[in-house]
């Protein structure tokens, strides 16, 4: 029940409310050229940087080069011409989710194998 209730709640195709957010999310993901999976930081989530590190080095040019460009945005408090925005833009158009579920996949089975994880974080 629980689960069905929370994929509901999450669906954008059945409830309204979970619509209205992912269209503001939409939007303002276009206002800067952005992609939600852009959004992933590497530094915070070690699977990310390994899952960045096995993509095509084309594909990670091309997000450092989204990055760049929003953060230029973003400093001169100014949004991408409009013109761009909706000719050109895919926020939801995903480059990372498949390779980030695959290497959350390998670790899954490493641990439940018992091996050691291959990085560990620590902190300075």
């Amino acid at each position: 029940m629980a689960s069905s209730f929370s994929r509901w709640l999450v669906d954008p195709k059945k409830n309204p409310l979970a619509a209205i957010h992912m269209k503001t999310i939409s939007s303002r993901l276009r206002n800067y050229g952005l992609r939600y999976d852009d959004l992933y930081d590497p530094m915070y989530d070690l699977d990310v940087k390994e899952a960045l590190n096995r993509i095509p080095r084309e594909i990670v040019d091309a997000r450092n080069q989204r990055l760049l460009r929003a953060m230029d945005l973003s400093m001169k408090h100014q949004y991408l011409p409009e013109d761009l925005q909706v000719a050109m833009q895919t926020p939801f158009r995903s480059y990372l989710q498949e390779m980030l579920a695959l290497v959350k996949r390998e670790n899954a089975e490493r641990e439940a194998l018992g091996a050691l994880p291959l990085y560990q974080r620590t902190l300075p």
